[in-house]
């Protein structure tokens, strides 16, 4: 327990607590739009802004925030827009934050272990001032994401519904893609941020495994964050690892277990015991009995469930693959 009197180790689980809360809340929504890979784009925006930081002597986290929200915005206008589309947008956006990250660094005389801290996240750089900053911006998307919940479950669902309902599609959109640069701030320190996006989509593709609908789904995810966050702190401290690595691999495992779970409870809801002879499946009217006819299985009529095909002087009805056509009392099988 004395880790918990070390100050560094407080704010350092403060902030995970934050961002486990966070980063799967907002990433449920990308995972709806099939964007999972959203955070990872803007996590590496966000190291050329971290660079411009040091490079100006501002505080890193500050410029990474505003870096990172221009370059989410560029993403989704880019793709709402048609220019590119959404994976050549992110591509774009990868290559372009490393190699202007990898530039600024050179230019602010940093060499790698300064930038190795913002990739792979660390414990003791979490200062009081980073700690309000992710304090405020983890409130913020907390805030966003529960209470415009609706909106951005029909936005991201349905666009073309949601515009029809009148909610301001492209804004909504927007307004996704920013939080998702925020979060990626939030989990700079904790998570680092080459991992940030792991930790919004595996959570949620954990919880999926074991729910139904997109609320219990978004509740289990934010629990599965924090309990990844907490743990891989105090593992990491303890073992003298990346924080970074260990919140992620921990989250992994959590997925390989809610998998097999999931399996195994979709087999166990899916076991049907088998009906009687006379017992309509559940759900469905009891079939009507059929009037069997000399010559032939059964006679054909209006409730017997076959294809009729009228000929005006005569009926055919289509039955197993054959053309039985009536005329008068008598079947013919074509």
């Amino acid at each position: 327990m004395s880790l918990f009197e070390l100050e560094f180790m407080q704010r350092a689980l403060i902030a995970g607590l934050l961002t486990g809360l966070s980063a799967p809340a907002i990433g449920t929504y990308l995972v709806q739009r099939r964007l999972s890979l959203l955070g990872d784009g803007i996590g590496h925006i966000a190291i050329t802004g971290v660079a411009l930081g040091l490079l100006t002597g501002s505080a890193p986290v500050l410029t990474a925030v505003v870096v990172s929200i221009a370059g989410a915005t560029a993403i989704e206008l880019i793709r709402a827009r048609g220019k590119a589309t959404g994976d050549v947008a992110l591509a774009l956006m990868f290559y372009g934050g490393i190699a202007g990250g990898v530039l600024l660094i050179g230019l602010a005389g940093q060499g790698a272990a300064t930038l190795n801290t913002y990739l792979f996240g660390s414990l003791t750089t979490v200062s009081q001032s980073d700690l309000y900053v992710v304090v405020g911006l983890a409130v913020t998307v907390l805030v966003v994401a529960i209470g415009l919940g609706p909106q951005l479950f029909a936005v991201c669902q349905d666009e073309e519904f949601a515009r029809t309902t009148g909610l301001r599609v492209q804004l909504l959109n927007l307004l996704i893609a920013v939080m998702a640069a925020v979060t990626v701030t939030v989990a700079m320190r904790t998570v680092g941020l080459l991992l940030v996006s792991a930790l919004m989509v595996v959570p949620v593709a954990t919880a999926q495994q074991v729910t139904r609908s997109f609320r219990s789904t978004f509740v289990t995810a934010c629990i599965i964050g924090v309990l990844a966050c907490l743990a891989g702190i105090i593992t990491s401290y303890n073992a003298n690892v990346a924080p970074g690595a260990t919140i992620v691999v921990l989250a992994l495992a959590g997925f390989v277990v809610a998998a097999a779970v999931g399996t195994l409870l979709r087999r166990r809801s899916g076991r049907m015991r088998p009906l009687a002879d006379d017992e309509p499946e559940v759900g469905l009217p009891a079939p009507e009995p059929h009037v069997v006819s000399p010559g032939h299985p059964h006679a054909h009529s209006q409730a017997c469930g076959h294809q009729k095909v009228d000929h005006g002087d005569h009926v055919d009805y289509v039955h197993d693959g054959h053309l039985h056509a009536a005329h008068g009392d008598h079947w013919d099988e074509h």
